[in-house]
């Protein structure tokens, strides 16, 4: 697995600039969101960091849906190391590539197997962890606003913080789901360059990475 090539078809730069997004907006998010939660210097900038989590948070909402609609138009490739391509969606719908295939991957990652198993663009634990996010995005954004007191007594909201037992849970939901977040991303960065950091390179740099013996 280690041997792929990276090609550019596999990110298109539309893809390559909402991950970048995305990145900015999570570091925003757990930074002011920290801050939020523990003031660690002049009390002052709290309405900075109130506004920076909500921009941050409008904007990665945006940035997914559009990056949801976008799967069914912009073409990708769905096999590693693959110049041929197809509609994103693909990659998200079940593949003959990733039948049979979670548990054998679940038994590599916790090295009761040696060799990695031959899946399309995605593995199955990819497919799943990434489509998580979708709804646990959501999730985050509906606690965070409900904590927020401009919103909190909206009906929607109100609700839900009734059916969790009050605010404080409701904010304490929201915390923990920060650091899903968090070690969701330490764990996506690990396990995309577990091999070599040919994946950071077409996705942060856009550069190729042509398979071994070739230049």
């Amino acid at each position: 697995m280690g041997s792929h090539a990276h090609y550019r078809e596999a990110h298109p730069l539309v893809f390559v600039i909402t991950h970048y997004i995305n990145l900015i907006c999570m570091i925003m998010l757990a930074f002011s969101g920290f801050y939020i939660h523990f003031p660690f210097f002049s009390a002052g900038f709290m309405g900075v960091a109130r506004g920076m989590h909500f921009v941050a948070m409008y904007v990665i909402l945006i940035t997914l849906v559009f990056r949801i609609i976008a799967a069914f138009f912009v073409k990708t490739a769905t096999q590693l190391g693959s110049r041929e391509v197809d509609t994103d969606i693909k990659n998200w719908l079940p593949q003959a590539e990733n039948k049979h295939q979670l548990f054998e991957t679940v038994k590599y990652y916790l090295f009761f197997r040696k060799e990695g198993v031959i899946s399309g663009k995605y593995g199955s634990l990819q497919k799943i962890a990434y489509l998580a996010t979708i709804p646990l995005t959501f999730i985050q954004a509906y606690t965070g606003f409900a904590i927020y007191a401009p919103f909190m007594n909206a009906g929607i909201f109100a609700s839900g913080i009734d059916m969790v037992g009050g605010p404080m849970n409701m904010r304490i939901i929201h915390y923990f789901g920060m650091w899903v977040f968090i070690l969701f991303t330490m764990v996506h960065a690990y396990l995309a360059n577990i091999y070599n950091f040919a994946p950071s390179k077409i996705i942060f740099l856009w550069k190729e990475t042509l398979p071994e013996g070739k230049h």
